[in-house]
C-alpha cells in the first residue's frame, strides 16, 4: 500500500508539472506548499515501502499520515478561498509585478514561492478545481494510511 501511495504522489506531481509547463497554469503559493507536502508523502511512503521491517512501515505510515493531513489542510483552505474569494489579491503577485517592485535578488526566491492567485480557478475536472482534487487525493491517502495502521495485515500488501 505504501508503494501505491508513492506511485500516486509521483503521478500527481507529474500532472502538476504538466499543467504548469505544458498547459501554462501558474501555481500559487498554496499550490507550491501542496507540492512540497506531496514530495514529503512520496519520500516517506517510498522509504517505508523500500524497507521490509514493521518499524519502518509504521514510522513511514505515521509520517505519511501527518504530511497528508497537512496537505489536506492547505488544500481545504485553498478550496475555501476559491468558494469565498477575498476582495483583493492576498496570496501572491504576478511575475512582472515582482520584477517591477523588487530588486532581482529578492525576485529569484519569490519565483519559487509561486505567483498565481490562490482564489482563482483556472482548471476544473468534473466540476472540481485543482485544490478540490488535491483535497480528495490527500484525504484518500489519509484513509488508506489509517486503514494500514488500524489493520496491520494490510501493511504487507
Amino acid at each position: 500500500m505504501l508503494f501505491l501511495i508513492f506511485l500516486a504522489c509521483l503521478s500527481l506531481l507529474t500532472f502538476g508539472l504538466y499543467l504548469q509547463h505544458v498547459v501554462g497554469l501558474e501555481p500559487c503559493p498554496m499550490c507550491i506548499v501542496q507540492r512540497y507536502a506531496l514530495v514529503l508523502v512520496a519520500s516517506f511512503a517510498g522509504l517505508a515501502a523500500w524497507f521490509k521491517s514493521r518499524y519502518w512501515h509504521v514510522t513511514g505510515a505515521v509520517l505519511v499520515l501527518l504530511c497528508s493531513a497537512f496537505g489536506a489542510f492547505v488544500a481545504a483552505r485553498q478550496s475555501w478561498l476559491q468558494w469565498h474569494p477575498p476582495e483583493f489579491l492576498s496570496c501572491g503577485r504576478d511575475f512582472y509585478g515582482m520584477i517591477e517592485a523588487f530588486p532581482l535578488q529578492r525576485v529569484v526566491p519569490m519565483i519559487f514561492r509561486g505567483s498565481g492567485d490562490c482564489a482563482a480557478i483556472d482548471w476544473t475536472f468534473l466540476g472540481l478545481s485543482i485544490a478540490n482534487w488535491s483535497f480528495v487525493c490527500f484525504s484518500l491517502m489519509i484513509l488508506v494510511t489509517l486503514l494500514m495502521l488500524i489493520r496491520p495485515k494490510t501493511m504487507r500488501a
